[in-house]
């Protein structure tokens, strides 16, 4: 059977697509293009409104779509899978399953049944006790430069706003010796990079699942695994970065110098309101450490504008962080109920026309400073880890696309390289665009 994976959401939701796309192939599923596929698996974000009516959109959009065909099917995964149920079912008739973020390690067999019994469905929404080890073999042809590697499920912060707890249960480390093996295994087939995945990384290890090992002392597991070039981590809640992390910045060559550290307000007042149990004074003080640690850290972040409650002056100290700490960009939401959270409950709401003007201000404010920060890079040499080919080819020729340290798009030609991706090579940026960097290749790229 062909299928086709659409992922929406946060990397967490990536990882566990590429999984399940590796676990698929395994089966003897076919990748395939969605106007080629039978079966659709989708990804699913339910941590804002416009997200979750994107999932129904697309579903409703595939069953049109292939209305005639008996045999396609659609399977749901991720937190809306795990919000919504099976009522999925009774509303689309064409989904067959419904999986939670627990139930994944389960979806292979399951997708496997459902070919073979074309009446039956399926539900995977338990919570597990534990977090829910997965088979991680790979595919030879499909050995990737970089890749994700979760070491946790879950969260148990409970901010105001979050249905995170509700649709990915309570956390649940990963035993230290799995994601070492993982990571192993990884570098062994020629993985350079790595970033370990969870939903507040810092606490890893703390939970009941866990032994007790820390977030930091993960780190130095980690950066010895022979082969592996670049460690990446996300995502930090601020209240659990303490000063071992940080130190990490400057003492693991491997780690990455960026980090993306969700601060959704610049208002001590609606931080408190959100259950955020830091202030803006206490991040500004982790700003100061990270960047004495590690003086070309990127730091990017998250926004949500139109809490309730926000008053113009609490917009406004927003705009006032984005300044003081300088992010090197940012993504930034507006404001949704989410069901069964403490904020539904808040007063008063925020209308849509000044949400949306709120959001249209910050992020043109975020949006300039990465232009700012992608400007100060012309000049520079870095080196530059080769994802693949780009989507376009520059004007000396097949063009490919990578990743500087600090994680910006870096697209350059690398004239009679053959396939380049995985190897590093030191480029010096020549050009700024919206988004990325135009790079030229030195002559001594491995």
């Amino acid at each position: 059977m062909k299928f086709h994976v659409t992922t929406m959401g946060c990397q967490m939701n990536v990882g566990d697509g590429d999984w399940l796309t590796r676990a698929l192939i395994a089966e003897g599923f076919t990748p395939a293009s969605d106007e080629e596929a039978e079966l659709f698996i989708l990804f699913t974000c339910s941590v804002r409104d416009k997200p979750e009516q994107k999932v129904v959109s697309e579903i409703g959009r595939i069953a049109d779509r292939h209305r005639d065909n008996p045999e396609a099917f659609i399977a749901v995964g991720g937190c809306t899978a795990q919000q919504l149920g099976t009522a999925l079912w009774r509303r689309f008739p064409m989904v067959r399953l419904v999986f939670g973020t627990d139930g994944i390690a389960a979806a292979p067999r399951a997708l496997a049944r459902l070919a073979r019994e074309p009446g039956l469905r399926l539900s995977l929404l338990d919570f597990t006790e534990s977090y829910p080890e997965r088979d991680q073999s790979w595919p030879e042809d499909r050995l990737p430069p970089r890749a994700f590697v979760s070491i946790m499920q879950g969260c148990d912060n409970y901010c105001s706003y979050c249905i995170v707890p509700f649709v990915r249960g309570r956390q649940k480390s990963r035993s230290l010796p799995s994601i070492i093996e993982e990571c192993t295994s990884l570098a062994q087939r020629g993985a350079r990079e790595v970033t370990l995945l969870g939903q507040n990384v810092n606490s890893y290890g703390l939970d009941d699942s866990g032994d007790g090992t820390s977030f930091a002392a993960l780190l130095d597991a980690v950066a010895a695994v022979p082969g592996l070039e670049r460690i990446r981590f996300t995502t930090s809640h601020p209240k659990d970065l303490d000063d071992a992390v940080i130190a990490r910045f400057a003492d693991l060559p491997q780690l990455c110098p960026a980090l993306h550290l969700p601060v959704q307000s610049g208002s001590d007042d609606i931080l408190r309101r959100m259950g955020r149990r830091y202030d803006t004074a206490a991040y500004l003080t982790l700003v100061d450490k990270l960047r004495r640690a590690r003086p070309d850290i990127a730091l990017t972040t998250d926004f949500i504008v139109g809490f309730p409650g926000e008053t113009e002056a609490d917009f406004a100290a927003t705009l006032d962080l984005v300044r003081k700490v300088g992010f090197e960009s940012g993504f930034s939401f507006m404001y949704s109920d989410r069901p069964g959270t403490a904020s539904e409950r808040l007063e008063p709401k925020i209308s849509q026309e000044v949400k949306s003007a709120r959001l249209a201000e910050l992020q043109a404010l975020l949006d300039e400073r990465l232009a700012a920060s992608l400007a100060a890079r012309v000049g520079r040499t870095d080196t530059v880890l080769i994802e693949g080919a780009s989507r376009r080819d520059g004007p000396k020729g097949p063009s490919w696309r990578g990743r500087d340290p600090a994680g910006r798009i870096v697209n350059l030609a690398l004239p009679g390289a053959g396939d380049a991706t995985g190897r590093l090579v030191r480029v010096r940026i020549v050009q700024a665009k919206k988004h990325s960097l135009i790079g030229e290749a030195e002559a001594d790229h491995d």
